[in-house]
């Protein structure tokens, strides 16, 4: 069992406000001037941000997983609104009021404003001029060497949430210090360029200042917290996501050679409640169940409706089903006979096709232990591939992931192209981090770092998979082509929610094209 070291911040710390606007403080934050005194009292406040990763990350699957060709939404016949605002999210027509799209915006606003505090308490000031970080005499009494750890630790934090949003939404707002109300309004979303010089600042401030120990050196009681290792993983993705290949071969080779991370022997092994933080584990959003207000509740919302006691405990949702394409290895999905992550990953209740990976014993109703990996060694090496492109290397790195899968690992003969590497790699990315969040941000960035893999191809042959079987049976259907042509480039970005703009009369604040 995991430590406590993580959860012990009040829950005043991760509640939202009952106001859903991003330019009123949440309640949470309302006696933060009298909280922040000494290094303790930031570190638990640090603690509070780790723990505000949980609230969007509940609402994720349905900008990311459900957008992509891994998942539905159970019954197309269903007449719920639930179902009707998931259906809109899978077949790219969300509207601007879109509530989990709202949701899921919101919750990570929330979070940076907890994380700005800690920052603003430390004395921690982003430059957006120079795109650098400086640091000035805390307000706190605090040494440098504590400064400087924590910041490292909220950088991380505000850089994850920051690019999440900019790959969903495009150009966000900026906001990187508290602000009043009223300031608050005369922030206009940034571009793209400009919210990534922040990602790539805040990761740069971890890599200089955060813990650089080897996995084996790490004390229990910072699991979870980022470091160096961390920092370089994610940053790699970025320049990744930017066809900023040579730099991310660096980051990946610093993490690959001397992290002292590595794979774990099996796939379950990696997700096992006993086992957590494992070495393959370079960062995950963690749970801890027992009734005290941590406890993942995924197991309950993906589980099938209707299965009782016999899947998990409280029943289930039934949200986030799995397309069937991806139990046919014709159509780009798994080998069912022999990959054992098919056999860990899926699992089938009298027909209803569920994503299993995320289940686990529960005693209380969305309350399970299960942490969710945001960073695996797994992804640092499929990203070194991905990077280094079609050489012996990058099959030989691929190879390294799929030998525990069961799967006769690939050859110079089987892989013998650009092209037949690119949808290899591909492949092995889908199967080995499906339903962690990861499809539709590889989806995208596919467009960038291949040359035959486009996004909107992928999803119209995802609809074309499905259509029979799934989108013609929709009450007054779409007709393959019209669903099809839904998918377009614009549409790969989400709307900007309406609220944020109609809410502001002091700015005019622009919407995405296409909505």
């Amino acid at each position: 069992m995991k430590k406590y070291s993580l959860y012990l911040i009040a829950i005043l710390f991760v509640t939202a406000s009952c106001n859903k606007v991003i330019d009123v403080y949440p309640t949470s934050n309302l006696y933060d001037q009298a909280f922040y005194q000494n290094a303790d009292e930031v570190n638990k406040a640090l603690t509070g941000c780790y723990n505000g990763m949980q609230k969007p990350l509940y609402f994720e699957w349905q900008v990311t997983e459900l957008r992509s060709d891994n998942t539905l939404m159970g019954s197309p016949t269903s007449g719920s609104s639930d179902n009707r605002e998931f259906s809109d999210l899978d077949m790219f027509m969300p509207a601007t009021s879109h509530s989990g799209v709202y949701d899921y915006w919101l919750n990570n606003y929330y979070n940076i404003y907890n994380v700005n505090k800690v920052m603003y308490n430390l004395a921690v000031n982003y430059h957006p001029e120079t795109g650098t970080i400086t640091y000035d005499s805390a307000h706190i009494p605090v040494t440098l060497d504590d400064q400087k750890r924590m910041s490292a630790q909220g950088s991380f934090i505000r850089a994850y949430h920051y690019f999440n949003l900019v790959r969903l939404f495009g150009g966000v707002f900026l906001i990187h210090t508290p602000l009043s109300p009223a300031e608050s309004k005369f922030i206009n979303r940034s571009s793209i360029e400009e919210t990534y010089q922040l990602i790539i600042a805040d990761l740069q401030n971890t890599i200089n200042n955060g813990s650089s120990l080897t996995f084996a050196s790490i004390n229990v009681n910072d699991y979870g917290r980022a470091n160096v290792w961390t920092a370089k993983a994610l940053l790699a993705k970025v320049y990744l996501t930017l066809n900023r290949k040579a730099e991310a071969i660096v980051l990946l080779q610093d993490v690959i050679n001397n992290s002292g991370y590595s794979l774990q022997s099996t796939y379950s092994d990696v997700f096992s409640t006993t086992n957590e933080m494992n070495a393959e584990i370079l960062f995950a959003i963690r749970y801890k169940s027992g009734k005290v207000g941590l406890g993942s509740p995924f197991a309950n919302l993906f589980a099938p409706s209707g299965s009782g006691q016999l899947i998990v405990n409280g029943d289930g949702k039934g949200y986030n089903f799995v397309a069937k394409e991806l139990l046919k290895k014709t159509q780009g999905g798994y080998d069912s006979s022999l990959d054992v992550r098919y056999k860990y990953n899926i699992g089938n209740y009298f027909g209803k096709i569920y994503p299993k990976k995320h289940i686990s014993n529960v005693i209380y109703e969305n309350d399970s232990e299960s942490d969710w990996p945001i960073i695996r060694y797994a992804d640092v090496l499929l990203m070194m591939a991905e990077a280094q492109g079609y050489t012996p290397e990058s099959i030989a790195l691929i190879n390294q992931v799929r030998a525990r899968s069961g799967l006769v690992l690939y050859t110079t003969t089987t892989i013998n192209s650009v092209a037949s590497f690119e949808k290899a790699m591909a492949y092995e990315r889908r199967c080995e981090f499906a339903f962690e969040n990861q499809r539709w941000f590889d989806i995208i960035r596919f467009k960038t770092t291949t040359t035959t893999l486009d996004p909107v191809a992928i999803m119209q042959n995802h609809f074309s998979n499905m259509y029979s079987s799934y989108y013609s049976q929709y009450p007054q259907p779409l007709s393959l082509i019209d669903l099809q042509n839904m998918v377009t480039p614009q549409k790969l970005l989400l709307p900007i929610p309406q609220r944020e703009i109609d809410i502001n009369t002091t700015i005019v604040i622009p919407q995405n094209p296409g909505y």
